[in-house]
Order: C-alpha cells, then sequence, then structure tokens
C-alpha cells in the first residue's frame, strides 16, 4: 500500500490553497473517487495513499490587521447576529454600503450577511465614523464576530 505513488494535480492544490485565502477558511478537502486532497493552513505537507495534505499559503497582509488586533470586546464593533456571508454592497460591482473614514447615522445599513438566501441588513448601532471594516466582500462570517467598528 505504501508503496503507490500518488499522483497529485498542482494546479489543484493552488486553486484550494487559493481559496483558502479568498474565504479565511482554515481547511478545505475535495475528494475524486479513492483521492482525497486536504488543504490546510498551518499543516505540514504530508503524503499517505490514498490522501494527501498541504500546507496553504499565508493570507494576504491586507486581512492581518482584523486578525492580529481583538475587536471582539471594543464598544464600537458591530458583530455579526447570525453565520453567514458577509457582503459590502447592495449587489455585486456596486460601491460599498460603507467605507473607513465615512460617517453613519444609528440605523444607517453598513453591510449585509447572508444566512440561509436571506439578505439581513446590518445596522450601525450607532452614530459616528467607520474606523475599520474588518470583513472583506463575499466573506464567511460567525456569530458575534466583529464586522465593522463605529466610533
Amino acid at each position: 500500500m505504501f508503496g503507490r505513488k500518488i499522483q497529485v494535480d498542482p494546479s489543484l492544490v493552488r486553486n484550494l490553497a487559493e481559496l483558502l485565502n479568498e474565504t479565511g477558511l482554515t481547511e478545505i478537502e475535495v475528494q475524486n473517487g479513492s483521492q482525497r486532497v486536504r488543504v490546510s493552513r498551518g499543516a505540514t505537507a504530508v503524503a499517505a495513499a490514498p490522501v494527501a495534505a498541504v500546507a496553504a499559503a499565508p493570507r494576504p497582509a491586507a486581512s492581518v490587521e482584523a486578525s492580529e488586533t481583538n475587536f471582539s470586546n471594543h464598544p464600537g464593533a458591530v458583530t455579526s447576529p447570525m453565520v453567514g456571508t458577509a457582503y459590502r454592497s447592495p449587489e455585486p460591482g456596486a460601491r460599498p454600503f460603507v467605507d473607513v473614514g465615512d460617517s453613519v447615522k444609528e440605523g444607517q445599513t453598513l453591510l449585509i450577511v447572508e444566512a440561509m438566501k436571506t439578505m439581513n441588513a446590518i445596522p450601525a448601532t450607532k452614530s459616528g465614523k467607520v474606523t475599520h471594516v474588518l470583513i472583506e466582500d463575499g466573506m464567511p462570517v460567525e456569530f458575534g464576530q466583529p464586522l465593522v467598528v463605529v466610533e
């Protein structure tokens, strides 16, 4: 069994690693017949028939700010009320609802979280200035995850 050579498509691994970076996921796995490929962050390269695991590239520096600073307890953090996918604009290609530096009023829509095919407007909890946008368009979000900071 261990003498069998595994054929892994390098472009598939690269595409999966890019998907991890785009979505913020930590692991993704695909299976085709008896071959399974798992790509995860922080893993070391391991090969075992018929499963292959490889490390993904680190996230781009632009996304590092949100992960290095904990905004969970920030008084101006607007958090996700549900698990879903966050969108910064009302439709693809449209201008985002808000950007860093914008002044917002309480109740103004900051972004949308799609959950179970329902678009949920996420309003500002207070008036102020947007100091941080902590998500990227189309990014999966978790319940309670900080999305935007308004000060």
